[in-house]
């Protein structure tokens, strides 16, 4: 009697306790859109045919959590999946490999339930067992996964339920950026990578869940991705429209000008130009732009701008003072490099997050002038002293001479004129050039004294990963100055406990203020907009690109009649209708239509 009662009273104790649970724990997503179609995609894409894009440099490695890029996260992007998405037009976090999810009251703990449906490219259902060993993985202190450490760091191990079909993670404390960590990195399969030097896995991905795989790779020359007609989604709603070739080749080129040449010749299908004088009047050099056999456009859509400049490597001298960095950034004659060489096509940046600005929120920060008297005093300010025999500023026995580590042929033009005005007041520099692979791999470790960085920007921004003073010594993150500041630290802890993305923004304004005044680049410029030319045998939606995407081809097709269309004005040399040059994105985007 008295063990019924108790089992009786254990029962009422457990029911109260879900209760309890079930009115504290928010469930999502409240309104998927994965049942509904793409408003961006087009209702007449359809799949099939093949695109060559221009990929970069051959990589040192196509694992994303090794190689923290453009390139690899593209290339990941397509070989795999997070436990959850995003909806492509309210940013509200969807179904990804998770059907769905709850958060606690405390905003410390998820829970994700694998869709049944989830498999992997070889049938095997992918569980919590794939998503703890992925988490595990990256969080390895021996493993070389940088900038990916920082966010899941903030989570304790998680906990497998259900027989592997949930799990849950903890937080170790409460932040906006929590959900997005534990359910937006890409899961890899336990059953294919466990027991491997995860250190070691670079470019053999032989199982996949994403909607591509890989077909071919051959080095330095290019990467095959295979469209997968069995990918697990290929049937949700909102799946259509996307994804659309089945043959992506992605081809490498180690300098952008040999690329260029090659996309010319139709080698190359898209060509994202980010150099000016490839884009100014391109159409008087090219006569397949002048036919509109290729396409030249400028997109404008809400894609984030990023920025770039020289970066300066603080954790040693000279650039561990500020008069020092200062001064480096008044003697890039960004005014002349903008017009003569790039044809005023650029805005000078004066934020590292140029887009948190508007009429509301003017930026504070006052551009830095070419002033070559305003560098001579700062470095004397510094202690820097000519020799009166070389001209050379010297400090304490040491001569100012640092090394550029430089990447990329362009950019010589503009460091020839950066280096006269540096010779003018004293300073030498050497100019070291390396490929993408040996740059990267210097960068990780922090052997540079100062090189050219230009920086993507996400939707939400979040500045742990650049600013913070923990992060400045992490191999391969995304500090790569060494920046410190407590300032800057406290308002970086300040904003982790902030879910408003309002007030975010004015802590980052405010943190954007600090930095600014550390000058830990010498900041240069950037467009608000992407150029794009491609070989007219596409389609692509009125939009051409997605609302937030840069020159992504997830909503083009290959179109069988543009492409014959092509081939015969080109044998008779005759033009095509011109497609708009300028295309924005909120004056043609017309859902439902």
């Amino acid at each position: 009697m008295e063990k019924a009662i108790m089992r009786k009273m254990f029962l009422v104790a457990a029911m109260l306790g879900f209760l309890w649970s079930a009115c504290a724990e928010e469930s999502f997503p409240r309104d998927s859109s994965v049942g509904r179609p793409d408003p961006v995609a087009c209702p007449q894409a359809y799949p099939g045919g093949e695109i060559t894009e221009y990929l970069g440099p051959s990589p040192k490695s196509l694992n994303y959590y090794l190689d923290n890029n453009m390139m690899s996260a593209r290339v990941f992007d397509a070989l795999y999946e997070s436990l959850i998405g995003m909806d492509s037009q309210t940013l509200e976090y969807d179904r990804g490999l998770a059907c769905r999810w709850t958060i606690s009251e405390d905003k410390k703990t998820f829970t994700f339930w694998l869709d049944p449906e989830a498999r992997w490219s070889d049938g095997r259902p992918v569980t919590a067992e794939d998503v703890a060993w992925t988490y595990q993985a990256i969080v390895e202190p021996t493993n070389m996964t940088g900038p990916h450490k920082l966010s899941l760091e903030r989570l304790l191990p998680p906990e497998i339920l259900e027989d592997g079909k949930a799990i849950r993670f903890q937080a170790r404390e409460v932040h906006w950026q929590n959900l997005g960590a534990a359910g937006g990195f890409s899961i890899l399969p336990k059953h294919v990578f466990a027991g491997q030097d995860f250190n070691k896995i670079n470019f053999e991905f032989p199982v996949v869940s994403g909607p591509y795989r890989v077909r071919e790779l051959q080095e330095g020359i290019q990467l095959v991705l295979e469209r997968r007609p069995d990918w697990w989604r290929a049937k949700w709603p909102s799946a259509k429209g996307g994804n659309n070739f089945d043959i992506v080749r992605c081809r490498f080129f180690e300098d952008r000008d040999n690329a260029f040449e090659a996309f010319k010749k139709g080698q190359i299908d898209i060509f994202p130009v980010y150099t000016a004088s490839q884009w100014h009047r391109i159409e008087d050099r090219v006569q397949a732009v002048r036919n509109n056999w290729i396409v030249k456009q400028s997109v404008y859509n809400h894609n984030p701008v990023g920025f770039q400049g020289f970066a300066m490597n603080m954790r040693r001298p000279p650039f561990d003072d500020v008069r020092v960095r200062k001064a480096m950034a008044h003697l890039v004659d960004r005014p002349t490099m903008n017009h003569t060489m790039m044809y005023d096509q650029y805005f000078l940046h004066r934020s590292y997050w140029e887009d948190l600005y508007d009429a509301a929120h003017p930026c504070p920060n006052e551009p830095v002038p070419f002033d070559r008297d305003a560098a001579r005093r700062l470095l004397s300010e510094a202690g820097w002293k000519a020799n009166p025999q070389t001209g050379i500023l010297e400090k304490d026995g040491r001569e100012f001479h640092f090394t550029f580590l430089n990447r990329d042929g362009v950019s010589s033009k503009f460091l020839a004129l950066f280096d006269t005005a540096l010779k003018d007041v004293g300073v030498r520099m050497t100019i070291q050039n390396k490929d993408w692979s040996a740059w990267a791999k210097d960068m990780d470790s922090f052997s540079f004294d100062m090189t050219w960085a230009a920086w993507g920007a996400g939707l939400f921004k979040n500045p742990e990963g650049m600013w913070s003073s923990k992060e400045a010594d992490r191999p391969g993150g995304s500090n790569i100055t060494g920046f410190r500041d407590p300032a800057v630290d406290a308002l970086i802890e300040k904003q982790k406990t902030e879910f408003d993305v309002q007030e975010r923004h004015a802590i980052c304004r405010e943190i954007d203020r600090l930095v600014f005044e550390q000058h830990p680049y010498a900041l240069l410029w950037n467009i608000n907009y992407t150029r794009l030319l491609y070989w007219n045998k596409f389609g692509v939606p009125p939009t051409v690109l997605g609302k937030y995407s840069n020159e992504s081809i997830y909503y083009w097709w290959y179109d069988e009649d543009m492409a014959a269309e092509l081939r015969e004005a080109m044998e008779h040399g005759e033009p095509l209708p011109k497609p708009p040059e300028k295309v924005v994105f909120d004056d043609v985007f017309k859902p439902g239509k």
